[in-house]
């Protein structure tokens, strides 16, 4: 599938020229606007890979409208501008834009910016992902431990059977550790007496 984005720039010949050079690279341009609050609409609306978003515009600045669509990881945000001082490469960076073009640009700058920003986002969502599967394992795993301590100071198994019991009991009914770690916890799951 080609990579989908959305276009944010108030001047109309500018975002003509962004569209033509991005649909002749293989890009879907999905959505255009000039307007800064458009933008974010069109982001939350049509979920696109990328957004280039120009820092001047009506409605809400680019700036603004980076750190909203950044604040909720719903695309990649390249910066376009023709301003290069540097405290508004930072303010771009602070917002969440991941690359950041400077007007007038040529196609041989805009392609690479492109490919940089999606380049970063993949690997944001990439390490937000794995944080995620990390922080399940380590609930899953402190719930089997305080299982496992019930079983031990209740019931009177070692600490290898008590996890045997937890672990059993997970795969003959088809659950998580985690569920059924938690009936243990909440004393509705007992070895038999």
């Amino acid at each position: 599938m080609p990579t989908r984005v959305v276009i944010a720039e108030d001047e109309a010949i500018i975002r003509l020229d962004l569209k033509e050079t991005l649909q002749e690279e293989g890009y879907d341009v999905v959505g255009e606007t000039g307007r800064g609050d458009e933008a974010v609409d069109l982001v939350r609306r049509l979920g696109p890979d990328l957004v280039i978003l120009d820092i001047k515009m009506p409605g809400i600045d680019g700036l603004t409208a980076a750190r909203m669509i950044s604040e909720e990881k719903q695309a990649a945000v390249l910066i376009l501008t023709a301003f290069s001082q540097r405290d508004l490469i930072e303010k771009a960076r602070d917002a969440g834009a991941l690359a950041y073009l400077v007007k007038p640009f040529q196609k041989s700058e805009l392609i690479p910016a492109v490919e940089v920003a999606l380049g970063r986002f993949a690997e944001i969502k990439a390490l937000s992902e794995m944080n995620l599967s990390l922080t399940e394992q380590l609930e899953t795993r402190k719930l089997v431990d305080r299982a496992k301590g019930r079983l031990m100071d209740n019931h009177g198994l070692s600490e290898n059977d008590a996890f045997r019991f937890v672990q059993k009991n997970a795969m003959d009914s088809r659950r998580s550790l985690k569920s059924v770690a938690q009936q243990v916890i909440d004393g509705t799951l007992a070895p038999a007496p």
